[in-house]
């Protein structure tokens, strides 16, 4: 059974730093590409970054793109995104998610429905202004 465990969330000023981390278990993490989503209170989820299962590839939404940064660690079945310049507006629960196939590519799962593959329990990001 896969299970996804996302840690370093908290509370941050506009324009600080937070770094999110996600330990994973229960799949071959170094075949599967990896990804972070967002779901602010009364809002619908969304995309925030995905990686490939080798790190070589990267996706991000717009909305974050050039602040937040996905990386991954295949020997220690871990996927992190560091959140710099911070704004009121990326406070949300972030979750960490794993595809339910091997196949699935770090650019597909920018669309994945979250009744698909794996998720981890969230950690919440509050940014003040």
């Amino acid at each position: 059974q896969v299970q996804l465990v996302e840690s370093g969330g908290g509370l941050v000023q506009a324009g600080g730093s937070l770094r999110l981390s996600c330990a994973a278990s229960g799949l071959t993490f170094s075949s599967y590409s990896m990804a972070w989503f967002r779901q602010a209170p009364g809002e619908e989820g969304e995309f925030v970054a995905s990686i490939s299962w080798s790190g070589g590839r990267t996706y991000y939404a717009d909305s974050v793109k050039g602040r937040f940064t996905i990386s991954r660690d295949n020997a220690k079945n871990t996927v992190s995104l560091q959140m710099n310049s911070l704004k009121p507006e990326d406070t949300a629960v972030y979750y960490c998610a794993a595809p339910g196939r091997r196949s699935t590519t770090a650019e597909a799962m920018g669309a994945m429905p979250p009744h698909c593959g794996s998720w981890g329990q969230g950690t919440q990001v509050t940014v003040a202004s």
